[in-house]
């Protein structure tokens, strides 16, 4: 009888893994020829109830400074980066896991009437990295894919849409460099017209003999290519995990976070924040953990001798991740032009710190400074009551905050003193 049992549960067990193994139809092809998939349903998530009650208990503790505001914008599941469309009709939000949410505040009352999944007939995977360009193409960065959906504002009320490959599944990275760390992508779309991809490297510190596969292919740094997937390059090497990128709207520059060593202490290395002025730069993983900290595997190695350091040092392990320059005029003058980041919050440390938005003023001279700008996520007993993740800007000029531990958008905006 035991040996029938045994038999019993390992079969089972087999059927088990062959039905969750079982290939999911892909209907990229379909779409690409405009042509229906079959697919009728969406997920709604619903936008009232305790569980939005709860989050707007939470945003009362949130400090500010004076005549700004916080509220829930939209009850997001898993909310990571953001894309607000060009026409403002619709926000792109992307996860960690296998869902793009669409957002949508129909009435304009700046609070979002429908949250609900984006192209549900795809299947995603880890789409963090949703960006658009000015005239309406959507991109998402996947963990080992690039996607584009033209005119994503005017399909996203269909459960089909019109979807192409710009880099084909398997190609973002080697296949066999797949992770499970540091698989969150951020793109955006530069003025020279090329879309900007950062890949992150799966290690803590990568082992030497990484270094010239991840050289090659861009991980560990951010890559760029034509928006219909041709001429690749390596744009910067030397960043451990970039989750944060924009560019300046004055310059043109790049200007990305990154995060920095885990398990060097309490208080090093530091986090940053990082000013891109040419192709081809080096930021200095994996000899430098964060700023000017050597890491210990990379002590004894001679670094290169060209490192653009960090135009900002934040605290250390906050885990410094979206970024925005704001381009709008609601808020007073000495916000514009001026940097908002998402601070997500330490896992390795023993106080938590972070889970904040800071404000980074540039000078004229590109010398940066940072200060805290809304806090409050970290409770008396040092428990996360979110971890924000993305800034996104609205056409009003107020702001969005994600936050992928609430499962919330929040809106920022200035009313004056």
């Amino acid at each position: 009888m035991k040996r029938l049992l045994l038999g019993t549960a390992s079969l089972l067990a087999v059927t088990v893994l062959a039905h969750a193994q079982a290939p999911v139809p892909e209907n990229l092809e379909k779409l690409s020829n405009f042509q229906t998939t079959g697919t009728s349903e969406f997920t709604f998530i619903d936008q009232t109830g305790d569980y939005a009650d709860g989050i707007k208990k939470n945003l009362e503790r949130i400090k500010l400074p004076d005549g700004f505001k916080i509220g829930l914008y939209a009850v997001v599941p898993d909310a990571r980066h953001m894309a607000v469309g060009p026409q403002g009709i619709v926000t792109f939000v992307g996860t960690r896991k296998d869902k793009v949410w669409s957002v949508t505040d129909r009435n304009k009352d700046r609070v979002a009437d429908e949250v609900k999944d984006f192209a549900p007939s795809l299947k995603f995977a880890i789409p963090n990295g949703p960006c658009f360009s000015k005239d309406g193409f959507l991109y998402i960065a996947e963990q080992n894919r690039v996607l584009v959906y033209p005119a994503a504002e005017f399909f996203y009320e269909s459960p089909d849409v019109a979807a192409f490959n710009v880099v084909k599944q398997g190609e973002l990275i080697p296949p066999e460099e797949e992770s499970y760390n540091h698989t969150a992508r951020v793109c955006d779309i530069g003025p020279d017209g090329k879309l900007y991809i950062t890949l992150g490297q799966p290690f803590n510190v990568p082992a030497p003999e990484k270094l010239d596969l991840y050289r090659k292919w861009g991980i560990g740094g951010i890559i760029r290519l034509n928006t219909d997937g041709t001429g690749r390059e390596v744009f910067a090497t030397g960043i451990r995990n970039s989750v944060g990128m924009d560019i300046d709207p004055k310059t043109g520059d790049v200007w990305f976070t990154d995060n920095q060593v885990d398990g060097m202490g309490d208080d090093i290395p530091p986090g940053e924040i990082n000013h891109a002025t040419a192709a081809g730069q080096n930021f200095g993983f994996p000899w430098y953990g964060g700023g000017h900290t050597r890491t210990n595997e990379y002590q004894n190695e001679e670094p290169p001798a060209d490192i653009v350091f960090p135009a900002v040092e934040q605290v250390a392990h906050a885990a410094d991740l979206g970024m925005k320059f704001y381009t709008g005029k609601m808020f007073p003058a000495k916000y514009q032009g001026a940097i908002f980041s998402a601070q997500h919050g330490s896992w390795n440390r023993t106080t938590p710190v972070g889970a904040r938005v800071m404000v980074t003023y540039v000078a004229d001279d590109g010398t940066a400074t940072s200060e805290p700008f809304a806090e409050g996520w970290i409770d008396e007993n040092g428990e996360y009551l979110g971890r924000p993740v993305d800034v996104a800007e609205l056409r009003d000029g107020s702001i969005l905050v994600s936050d992928d531990l609430a499962g919330a958008i929040y809106r920022i905006w200035y009313e004056g003193n």
